[in-house]
């Protein structure tokens, strides 16, 4: 049976991946209730751990130093006691080796050759040239839940990702072209985006290093 994570950690996690976010958004990210994430939320700000801004009337929550450093200590602790940091690493590396397809995918995306050598933004009218994209997507989402599925049998909270990525690719084949790579809400580039941070944290790897800067 795969490794159980405690409601706080979840709950830390999920701030950190949102960055800022509202109490219905941190609990979507590992299906947790509400009143469950509420509870959790309302103890970390007691502890220093976040802290609630209003904003346009709606409570949104970020970590504060305390609260980040306390879930990358989290994280490494479930690590050591599920004895899965072999298999997480294995499968980040097979989720980086996937990152350059999935970014020149957003990229073929959102902007086409307008046939002179220049590149123009994708207006969507050549439903041929998406329906190419959406296959190259189709064959992309095969390869990451393979790594999910490793992922999910040491870590129990890693198995949302699956739900979210489906539910992202049927609004997309649907036509609802948004579902591909728009921000601010939990679109497919959204979630591997997430995925990639959630990766990051679990294994104590700072972007900037990732990426040599």
């Amino acid at each position: 049976m795969s490794y159980l994570s405690d409601t706080e950690v979840l709950v830390t996690l999920a701030l950190r991946l949102k960055g800022f976010g509202e109490i219905e958004t941190i609990s979507s990210v590992h299906e947790l209730s509400l009143s469950t994430t509420e509870a959790v939320l309302a103890e970390m700000v007691t502890a220093n751990k976040c802290v609630m801004r209003e904003v346009q009337g709606v409570e949104k929550f970020v970590l504060t130093p305390t609260g980040r450093e306390q879930g990358e200590e989290f994280l490494a602790r479930e690590l050591e006691e599920a004895g899965v940091r072999d298999v997480v690493q294995f499968g980040y590396e097979r989720f980086l080796s996937l990152n350059p397809t999935m970014l020149q995918l957003c990229t073929d995306w959102q902007v086409v050759d307008d046939g002179a050598g220049e590149q123009k933004l994708n207006d969507h009218n050549d439903a041929d040239y998406d329906e190419k994209i959406l296959d190259r997507l189709i064959e992309l989402d095969a390869e990451v839940r393979e790594i999910l599925q490793s992922l999910e049998e040491g870590l129990q909270r890693f198995h949302n990702y699956s739900s979210r990525f489906t539910f992202a690719l049927e609004r997309l084949q649907s036509g609802e072209l948004e579902w591909l790579t728009k921000p601010i809400m939990s679109s497919y580039h959204t979630v591997w985006f997430e995925l990639h941070e959630d990766l990051l944290a679990t294994l104590g790897i700072d972007r900037a290093s990732e990426l040599g800067e």
